[in-house]
C-alpha cells in the first residue's frame, strides 16, 4: 500500500491547522475625543515652548529636591518589587522562545554487575560455556526531540509572554513615575508646612502681643472684658494649630523617607532647616489625548496585557488542531567484553514521528477557550477604562493648575494690599493716630492672608506635579 496519499493528507492537516492559528486583524479602538476641554480656558497657565517631560522635576529649580528623587529611583522598595517581575517576566520569555526550538539530552551510564550462582537464573547462566558472573556496561545516548509549531500555539505562547514582558518593563516606567510624583508632591508638602508653621509661629508673638496690650487696657478700665476673652481665644486658637501642623510635617517627612527607602527619620535633620518653596513650573501643551495612549507607562501596561490576553487566546485554539514532533536517538552501547562504546558495531540510532491530537477532548479545549476569551475581553475593558481615566486625569489636572493659579493670583493681590495696610497703620502709629492694637491687628490680618497664600502656592505647585504625572513624564 503506497504511503503518498497518507502523507499527502497529513500535509493538507497540517496546513489547514496552520491557517487556523493565523492571529486575527484585532484592533482595539478606544474613543477618545480629538483634543481636551477647556484649552482656551488655560491656555494663559501654559507654557508656549513644548517641553520634554524628562526629568520633569528639575524645573523646580531645587537641588535637594533633584537629590532625593534620584535616591528613591535607586532604592524605593515599591520599584525593587517591580525590577523583580521584569525579571520574572524575562525568565519567561526566555522559556517560551526555547519551546521553539529543539531539545538535546545528553544521558549516559555505566554499570558494574556480579550475578549470583545461586539463583534460578545464575545457575542456567553458570552452565554456559564461557560465562563470565561479573560484568560491566556503557552506554552514552543523545536524545534530541522538536514539537515542529504548524498550528502556531508556541508561536502565540511566545508572543504572550513577549508581551507580558513589556507589560513589566513599562510597569518599571509607571512605577518610576508614581515615585517621582510622590516624592516630589511630599517634598512641596513638607516646605510648605514649614512656611505655614513659620507664619504661625509669628501669629502666636502677635496675638500675645495684643493680648498684652488688651489686658493692660483692661486694667485701666479703658475696655470691656469680652475683648480680653476673645484676644486670650485668639491666641489659643493660633497657637492650637502649631501641634497640628507639627502633626502634619512629622507625617510627610516619614513618608519621604519611605519613598526614599529608609528608615522614618533618616533625613529629618537635613529637612529641618526651612526653605523656601520650590518654584512655581508652566506647564507644557498637553498635545492630543491619543498621544497618551502612546506616552502614558500606565496605559502601555494595560494595552500589553491585553496583546497577551489575544495571545493566549490563539493558543488555546491551536488545541483543536494535531501537534506533531520529530525525535532522534545517537548513541552507543556496549560492555567490556564485547569491544569500543564508540566501534560501529557498539552504535544506536533513531529517527521518530509523533503525532499528539485532542480528538476526544474538544470539551475541554472549548472550556479553555472560553475562558481565554473571557480574560481577553475583561483586558480589553480594563485598557478602555485605563485610557478613559488617563484623560480624567489630565483634565482634572488642567483644571486644578489652572484654578489653582487664578486662586493664587487673587490671594496674591490680597496680601499686597494687606501688607501696604499694615504699613500704612505703622506710619500712622508713629504719627500717634492710631494705636498699637491697630498695628498688631493689622499685622495679624497680613499674616492670615499669608498663611491663605503658602496654601496656595503649595496648591499650585502640587497641581503641577500631578499634570506631568497625567501626562506620564518621560523617566
Amino acid at each position: 500500500m503506497s504511503q503518498r496519499p497518507f502523507i499527502a493528507a497529513l500535509f493538507a492537516v497540517s496546513a489547514l491547522s496552520g491557517c487556523a492559528a493565523t492571529p486575527p486583524s484585532y484592533t482595539s479602538k478606544v474613543v477618545l475625543p480629538d483634543q481636551f476641554l477647556g484649552e482656551s480656558v488655560r491656555q494663559s497657565n501654559l507654557d508656549s515652548t513644548p517641553r520634554r517631560l524628562q526629568a520633569w522635576w528639575t524645573l523646580f529649580g531645587d537641588s535637594q529636591l533633584d537629590g532625593y528623587v534620584a535616591t528613591a529611583l535607586q532604592q524605593n522598595l515599591d520599584l525593587a518589587q517591580a525590577m523583580a517581575r521584569t525579571q520574572q517576566a524575562r525568565a519567561g520569555l526566555s522559556a517560551a522562545t526555547a519551546a521553539l526550538l529543539p531539545s538535546a539530552n545528553l544521558s549516559g551510564q555505566a554499570a558494574k554487575a556480579t550475578q549470583s550462582l545461586e539463583t534460578p537464573l545464575g545457575q542456567v547462566l553458570s552452565a554456559s560455556p564461557g560465562f563470565d558472573r561479573h560484568g560491566e556496561s556503557y552506554e552514552l545516548n543523545l536524545l534530541a526531540n522538536w514539537e515542529i509549531d504548524l498550528s502556531g500555539g508556541l508561536q502565540r505562547s511566545r508572543e504572550a509572554a513577549k508581551a507580558d514582558y513589556e507589560a513589566s518593563e513599562a510597569g518599571i516606567a509607571a512605577t518610576r513615575l508614581t515615585i517621582a510624583s510622590a516624592v516630589v508632591d511630599t517634598y512641596i508638602v513638607i516646605r510648605g508646612l514649614q512656611a505655614r508653621l513659620d507664619v504661625a509661629e509669628r501669629q502666636v508673638q502677635t496675638r500675645r502681643a495684643l493680648l498684652e496690650k488688651v489686658e493692660k487696657l483692661y486694667a485701666e478700665g479703658l475696655t470691656p472684658e469680652v475683648q480680653v476673652r476673645q484676644a486670650s481665644a485668639s491666641v489659643s486658637e493660633a497657637e492650637a494649630r502649631i501641634p497640628a501642623l507639627n502633626v502634619a510635617l512629622d507625617g510627610a517627612m516619614n513618608a519621604l523617607d519611605i519613598l526614599l527607602g529608609t528608615p522614618a527619620g533618616t533625613h529629618r535633620t537635613e529637612l529641618t532647616p526651612h526653605r523656601s518653596l520650590p518654584a512655581v513650573v508652566r506647564i507644557a501643551p498637553a498635545g492630543t489625548p491619543s498621544e497618551l495612549l502612546r506616552r502614558r507607562p500606565d496605559l502601555i501596561v494595560a494595552e500589553r496585557h491585553l496583546t497577551a490576553a489575544i495571545a493566549r487566546k490563539d493558543a488555546a485554539t491551536t488545541e483543536y488542531y494535531p501537534k506533531f514532533s520529530l525525535g532522534a536517538l545517537l548513541g552507543g552501547a556496549t560492555s567490556v567484553s564485547s569491544g569500543n562504546l564508540f566501534s560501529d558495531r557498539a552504535s544506536q540510532s533513531a529517527v521518530t514521528l509523533g503525532l499528539r491530537w485532542r480528538v476526544f477532548d474538544f470539551a475541554r479545549i472549548d472550556a479553555q477557550i472560553k475562558q481565554a476569551k473571557g480574560d481577553e475581553a475583561q483586558a480589553l475593558s480594563a485598557y478602555r477604562l485605563a485610557a478613559l481615566r488617563a484623560t480624567e486625569d489630565v483634565e482634572n489636572a488642567y483644571s486644578a493648575a489652572a484654578n489653582q493659579s487664578t486662586q493664587d493670583a487673587v490671594l496674591a493681590q490680597g496680601v499686597a494690599d494687606l501688607e501696604r495696610a499694615r504699613s500704612a497703620t505703622e506710619a500712622a502709629y508713629q504719627a500717634g493716630a492710631v494705636s498699637q492694637i491697630e498695628v498688631l491687628g493689622a499685622e495679624d490680618a497680613a499674616l492670615r492672608a499669608r498663611d491663605a497664600r503658602i496654601q496656595s502656592m503649595t496648591g499650585v505647585s502640587r497641581a503641577s506635579v500631578a499634570v506631568f504625572k497625567s501626562l506620564g513624564g518621560d523617566i
